[in-house]
C-alpha cells in the first residue's frame, strides 16, 4: 500500500484528498507515511479481543497435548471436549471451541515443527510391503464393510489388491498366495505393522511373540518378517500410500458399481492392478513404467513354491442333529459323527470337517449369521432307522427336484416314508446321478414307485458285455426261424394226448 500512495503522490502527481478519497485513508495518516525516509510499510499490533474461552484456553490445550500421545480411536472429539469444559462451568457454545481446537492443530499442536523422514531405498527383490485397509462396496445387493489387503514390492513398486469379508489368518495367507503368484517369486523379507494376524503381543522395542501360523508361512515361502515400530508407520510409507493412492484411484469406481460376488469384485481388482503396472510410471525410474521395473526384478526373486496350505484349525463338538456351530452358522456332518469333537479346518471360502484323518464333509463358508447349512446325503443312514423323520426333515427339503416329487407321491401311501428310505439308500452305492436318471425315467412313465426305481437302477448298473464271435468250423444247413406258430402247435398236440389219457 505504501509503494502505491508513493506513486500516486510523487509520480502522477494526486493531490492528498484525492489519494484519501481512492483509498479510504485519511490525509494526516498519508501525511505520516509520506514524510517518513524509509519505505517501509507500517505494521501495527494485532487486535487483541477477550474471548469467553480464555479462562479455559489452557485446560483445553492442556488435553489436546495430551491426546497426541494417544492412539488415534482413544482421542477426544472437540464435541466431547467441549461437554468436559461446560462440566467445568464454561457458559460458551460448541462453535469456539471447535474453532480453537482447529486453529491449535493448524498451527502444529504441540510441536511446532513437522517431523522429518529419511528416504528409503530397497535392492530389488530385497522386499515387500503388506498393510490392510477398510473399504465399502455393494455385494449381492448390499452395502457392505470389507476389508482390503495391500500388497507392494518396495523396489519395483507393483502391487496387489485383495479383498475379504474380515482380518483373520486365513485371509492373510490366501493375499500371500495370490500376491507370491502375481509377482512371479517371493522377495527376501516381508514389512508389517503390529498386526494381531502376525503379532499376538508386542513387547519392548523390537521384540515381538509372532503368531506361530504366520511363522510356519513364512517358513515354507522362506521369507524373513519384519515389524515396524509401534505407531511408525513411516517405516513401510510405499504400502501406506499405496491405500491412500488406490482409495483414490480405483476405488472410487469400485465403490460405485453393484457386484455379484465378492470374487468378481476380486477378479477386477487383479485385472485392474495389472492394467496399472502398464501405464504408471515408476517414481524413482519416471522413464519407466512399474511393468518394465517389475520385469527387471524378477530374476531377484526366490522360487515361489506350492502354495501354503493356509487354514486355521480349530475343535468343534458335534450336536444330537450333527450340526457344528461356527461364528454364529450351523453346518452339517454325517450323522455317525453325533456327539463327537473333530476338527475344523477354516479356509478363507471353504470349511472342511475331519475326523481320524478323514474328511468327513466340506461346506462353502457363509459369512452371514444365523444360517444353517445341510447336506441331506448325511442323514441317509439314519433314515434307515428313522424313516418317518423323512416327512419333516429339515434336510430333506434341499434334495433334487426329482427326488422330492418322488417323495411327494412315495408319502401319501402307507408304508411310502420306509420306501422312499430305500430309494435314497441307493445314493451312497449308486451314486446320485444314477439315482436322478432312475428316478426321473420312473416319474416319466406315469407310475412312480419305490421298487420301479430300483429295478431301473439295477438295469441301468448292469455292466453291458460285448458280444464275441466264436469262431467254429460248423455250418448250420437249415437256419432257424423265429416262428411262434410252432409253439402253438406243440401246445395243441399235448392238450390232446391229455383228452386221450382220460
Amino acid at each position: 500500500m505504501l509503494a502505491k500512495i508513493r506513486r500516486m503522490y510523487f509520480r502522477d502527481k494526486l493531490s492528498l484528498r484525492e489519494i484519501a478519497r481512492r483509498n479510504g485513508i485519511s490525509r494526516n495518516t498519508l501525511r505520516r507515511w509520506l514524510r517518513q525516509e524509509d519505505v517501509t510499510e507500517p505494521v501495527y499490533p494485532a487486535r487483541v479481543t477477550p474471548s469467553i474461552l480464555d479462562p479455559y484456553r489452557e485446560q483445553l490445550e492442556a488435553w489436546l497435548s495430551a491426546d497426541r500421545h494417544r492412539p488415534k480411536r482413544d482421542r477426544r472429539t472437540a464435541r466431547v471436549m467441549f461437554q468436559h469444559l461446560q462440566a467445568q462451568g464454561y457458559p460458551g457454545g460448541y462453535g469456539r471451541v471447535a474453532t480453537a481446537v482447529r486453529r491449535w492443530h493448524a498451527e502444529g499442536g504441540a510441536t511446532r515443527h513437522r517431523s522429518a523422514f529419511v528416504p528409503l531405498r530397497f535392492e530389488p527383490g530385497d522386499a515387500f510391503q503388506f498393510d490392510w485397509s477398510c473399504e465399502y462396496a455393494v455385494i449381492g445387493g448390499v452395502r457392505r464393510r470389507l476389508e482390503v489387503a495391500h500388497v507392494k514390492l518396495a523396489a519395483s513398486r507393483a502391487f496387489l489388491l485383495v479383498v475379504y469379508p474380515m482380518q483373520s489368518h486365513e485371509m492373510l495367507f490366501d493375499a500371500h498366495r495370490r500376491a507370491f503368484a502375481a509377482f512371479g517369486g517371493v522377495p527376501r523379507r516381508g514389512i508389517y505393522d503390529n498386526m494381531k494376524t502376525a503379532v499376538d503381543r508386542v513387547g519392548r522395542g523390537k521384540e515381538r511373540t509372532v503368531n506361530a501360523r504366520f511363522l510356519a508361512m513364512c517358513g515354507h515361502y522362506l521369507f524373513e518378517p519384519e515389524f515396524c515400530n509401534r505407531a511408525a508407520g513411516w517405516e513401510k510409507g510405499v504400502v501406506e500410500k499405496n491405500v491412500q493412492d488406490r482409495r483414490r484411484q480405483l476405488w472410487t469406481e469400485a465403490g460405485q458399481r453393484h457386484w455379484p460376488m465378492l470374487a468378481d469384485l476380486n477378479a477386477w481388482l487383479t485385472s485392474e492392478c495389472r492394467a496399472a503396472w502398464d501405464v504408471m510410471a515408476h517414481p524413482d525410474c519416471p522413464d519407466l513404467t512399474i511393468a518394465e521395473v517389475w520385469q527387471n526384478e524378477q530374476p531377484q526373486f526366490m522360487p515361489n513354491p506350492a502354495p501354503f496350505d493356509g487354514y486355521i484349525e480349530q475343535p468343534v463338538r458335534v450336536s444330537a442333529t450333527a450340526l457344528i456351530h461356527f461364528q454364529r452358522n450351523r453346518y452339517s456332518v454325517p450323522t455317525e459323527a453325533a456327539h463327537r469333537v473333530i476338527s475344523l479346518h477354516v479356509y478363507p471360502t471353504e470349511l472342511v470337517l475331519v475326523a481320524e484323518g478323514k474328511v468327513l464333509a466340506r461346506h462353502a463358508r457363509c459369512f452371514e449369521r444365523y444360517q444353517t447349512h445341510y447336506d441331506w446325503q448325511h442323514y441317509i443312514p439314519l433314515v434307515q432307522r428313522k424313516p418317518g423323520a423323512l416327512r419333516d426333515g429339515a434336510p430333506f427339503a434341499e434334495m433334487p427336484a426329482p427326488l422330492r416329487s418322488l417323495q411327494h407321491h412315495l408319502l401319501r401311501r402307507p408304508g411310502g416314508d420306509r420306501v422312499m428310505a430305500q430309494v435314497l439308500a441307493a445314493v451312497p452305492v449308486h451314486g446320485l446321478e444314477a439315482v436322478l436318471v432312475a428316478v426321473e425315467l420312473v416319474l416319466a412313465s406315469g407310475a412312480p414307485n419305490g421298487e420301479h426305481v430300483l429295478n431301473v437302477l439295477a438295469r441301468l448298473s448292469e455292466p453291458v458285455l460285448p458280444r464275441e464271435s466264436i469262431a467254429t468250423t460248423l455250418t448250420l444247413t437249415q437256419e432257424p426261424q423265429a416262428n411262434v406258430n410252432r409253439y402253438d402247435a406243440l401246445r395243441s398236440a399235448q392238450v390232446r394226448e391229455v383228452r386221450h389219457g382220460h
